[in-house]
């Protein structure tokens, strides 16, 4: 694990987005509360803020956090998406990234876990960082030049 014993506790935040690609008809059942499993976006919003709290027990050498905000937000993406934002706060000596990157990811696969009775085609694409805030290296934002995958 990285020392940050010497770093300055500052105000930091990041988001992080994944989209689930799924059948037309899964997108409507969720927004209808059309699911077996019961309200989809209800849970899998705990499942990602759980996620982010537990996020240095999954990830190895991860530092804990005290969070001071979780968030995880849902919207539609086109016909056949499920876009997932999530913010992660913290004041503290290191980033929360890996928080929001998990708590995104999570979602997701809680998302597909749900509806999985519906629609096993479901695919779990684009999980990145948007942007982040705070620390020595300040902000970063991600640009059209920066997809997942890509550099900054």
């Amino acid at each position: 694990m990285v020392d940050v014993s010497g770093k300055a506790a500052t105000a930091r935040e990041a988001r992080a987005r994944a989209v689930v690609r799924m059948a037309k008809g899964t997108l409507a059942a969720i927004f209808s509360d059309g699911v077996a499993k019961g309200d989809v976006l209800a849970v899998a919003r705990v499942a990602g803020i759980q996620a982010a709290k537990r996020t240095s027990e999954l990830i190895p050498l991860c530092h804990p956090l005290a969070l001071t905000k979780v968030g995880v937000e849902f919207r539609a993406d086109g016909d056949d998406g499920l876009a997932i934002e999530a913010v992660c706060k913290v004041a503290g000596p290191t980033g929360v990234e890996m928080e929001a990157l998990t708590a995104a990811a999570v979602a997701a696969l809680t998302v597909y876990d749900m509806c999985k009775a519906l629609d096993r085609g479901m695919v779990v694409e684009n999980v990145g960082l948007v942007a982040k805030s705070g620390g020595k290296s300040g902000t970063w934002t991600r640009g059209p030049a920066s997809q997942p995958g890509g550099g900054p």
